[in-house]
């Protein structure tokens, strides 16, 4: 009976594992997302309305070119976190780390800047 109850704990706690996994994986995809439609949008301003500032223009392009570059990173590190959970997971050995979920708040934080110094620069 002990056996079972630790195996089905075992269980739900890599069913946690992959959750979370997936949803940086959403969370990545997203970035990317909005990187593609930001270097895009900038395509589309210097096409439709003509005589439009350069600067906006690759201003656009290298901020997504920046946020698909970090969703990228992003998908790297979710899935490097996904994978040492579950061996600590199967080695009994898990211990809560916090450096990669920083690492990423600072990094939505920069970019979050980053859009911010674009909306204004491109007014």
């Amino acid at each position: 009976m002990e056996k079972e109850k630790f195996n089905q704990s075992k269980i739900t706690d890599h069913m946690a594992n992959e959750r979370t996994y997936l949803a940086w994986v959403r969370t990545g995809i997203a970035i990317i997302a909005l990187g593609f439609v930001v270097a895009k949008f900038g395509i589309i301003i210097k096409e439709l309305v003509p005589g439009t500032n350069q600067t906006s223009y690759h201003l656009s392009t290298a901020v997504g070119v920046f946020l698909v570059i970090s969703g990228g990173f992003l998908q790297i590190m979710a899935m490097r976190s996904f994978i040492i959970n579950k061996k600590s997971i199967e080695n009994e050995t898990f211990h809560p780390r916090s450096a990669a979920e920083m690492l990423t708040g600072i990094l939505i934080i920069l970019m979050a800047g980053l859009i911010v110094a674009y909306m204004l620069l491109t007014l």
